[in-house]
């Protein structure tokens, strides 16, 4: 029987406290819950589960940012955003073991006990709920189209099979609801998606790949210019507006909720390290060529969301091909994305619902009624208040940032177990003034639009 520590058994607030399946069950049935035969996670499905936790919808909006700083300031602040990500990962990890703290709520509950606990668990939910919101959303867009001023985007769907009553986002969204969706939100052990993580990451590089072929295509035809090398700035407006990139940048990293899920699984989590190295690598990589070929590509006409610009005439031969390829691709991988995310979400949600319940793995009636619910409340949203977009892009904006900076800053700057170094804290600092300078910038930016319009 796994005697959960002092920290968790007093502020279970959430039931990743304990892994999805106990670690221990007698000395030598690691992960053998329910007779499962689970022998931990393998190194690679760690990388693959995590690289997709990272990569999401966060990807199309770089090419954007990077091009409004210019492209080597653009590209300089995605590396720096990186290795910060990576210190406020590993003071997560450091601050579970020192704590034998199970979840990143319990890290946060042993520096600032049940309520410190709380307010995380409500930020996870609003970052992860928002985004799942929008990745329904583009997905409903991808395949049935959307309309903007009046004016109808047709999506893949709508297309090839024309406008049917089954071609609508409604029915859509409830097809992939039901036969992607549910079987895949299912699983209750994260390693259980890591070959549909493999796949999703495939499908971001196959963006890449295309991207980078219509750039090489063009080149050779003499159809590209030079890329803006540095931002430019007319007046203090265009300077200020370059803070607003730092929001998107920074977003596109969050991943720290589901870090300890993933090494609680893990058959050596002595890797996890290594593991959260990789994956950083290979998506900073990723976000660094998708960024590099847009910009090229598409230069001062690059669209906040990169993939609306691939909506018409690339001027390279088969180009409506490569526009469906590159939409459709990019909807498969955020369907893949979607569970990983939604996995998270509802290890939160029950903790806040029922903080002393039993692990809800544990309890299938539990497990079921808070997916349904959670499903439920994303698909109404993505189908029927698509301009739900900008209100979570206002709170997912400083939820993800108290995520992934201020909460891991806050914590090593507490430093209850007392293993914080005199650079543990010159970071945190660092970290706590980007994020509420992001977020400042941010909510200030969506206000002003607000009023503006």
């Amino acid at each position: 029987m796994t005697v959960l520590p002092s920290s968790d058994r007093k502020y279970r607030r959430s039931p990743p406290r304990s892994p999805l399946l106990p670690q221990k069950l007698d000395d030598d049935q690691s992960f053998d819950a329910h007779g499962s035969g689970f022998d931990g996670a393998s190194t690679s499905g760690a990388v693959f589960n995590l690289s997709t936790t990272i990569v999401g919808a966060g990807i199309m909006g770089l090419p954007a940012a990077v091009n409004q700083l210019g492209l080597i300031p653009g590209l300089l602040t995605i590396m720096f955003v990186s290795m910060l990500t990576e210190s406020s990962i590993d003071m997560i990890l450091r601050f579970s073991r020192a704590s034998k703290s199970k979840t990143y709520s319990g890290v946060a509950a042993d520096a600032f006990g049940g309520a410190g606990s709380n307010i995380l668990q409500a930020c996870i939910f609003i970052n992860n709920l928002g985004m799942l919101v929008v990745y329904m959303i583009i997905i409903g867009d991808v395949l049935s189209g959307t309309s903007v001023d009046g004016f109808h985007h047709s999506g893949v769907v709508e297309e090839w099979f024309g406008q049917h009553w089954w071609t609508t986002r409604s029915a859509l969204l409830l097809f992939i609801t039901f036969f992607v969706f549910a079987p895949l939100i299912s699983f209750k052990r994260v390693d259980s998606l890591r070959y549909t993580s493999a796949l999703s990451v495939a499908l971001a590089v196959v963006f890449v790949a295309i991207t980078a072929g219509v750039v090489i295509v063009k080149l050779m035809e003499g159809k590209i210019g030079m890329p803006r090398l540095m931002p430019k700035l007319v007046n203090q407006a265009s300077f200020w507006k370059l803070f607003t990139t730092v929001p998107v940048v920074v977003t596109a990293y969050i991943c720290h909720h589901n870090i300890l899920p993933i090494e609680n699984e893990l058959n050596d989590p002595t890797q996890m390290k290594s593991i959260v190295r990789k994956s950083l690598t290979l998506c900073t990589s990723v976000y660094i060529a998708t960024s590099f070929f847009g910009v090229v590509l598409f230069g001062d006409h690059t669209m906040d969301d990169v993939l609306a610009n691939f909506d018409g005439d690339l001027g390279i031969p088969y180009s409506s091909l490569l526009d469906d390829l590159v939409r459709v691709s990019y909807g498969l991988h955020l369907m893949l994305v979607f569970p990983i995310v939604f996995f998270s979400l509802r290890l939160n949600v029950d903790g806040l619902l029922f903080p002393y319940a039993i692990p809800i793995a544990f309890d299938n009636k539990r497990f079921f009624s808070v997916t349904i619910a959670l499903m439920g409340f994303i698909l109404m949203g993505a189908s029927f208040v698509p301009s739900i977009w900008d209100a979570f892009q206002f709170t997912g904006a400083t939820a993800a940032v108290c995520v992934g900076f201020i909460f891991p800053a806050a914590i090593t700057l507490r430093n209850i177990p007392g293993i914080a170094t005199k650079n543990d804290r010159l970071i945190s600092w660092m970290m706590i003034f980007l994020a509420v300078s992001t977020s400042t910038v941010a909510v200030t930016s969506d206000i002003y639009s607000i009023f503006l319009c």
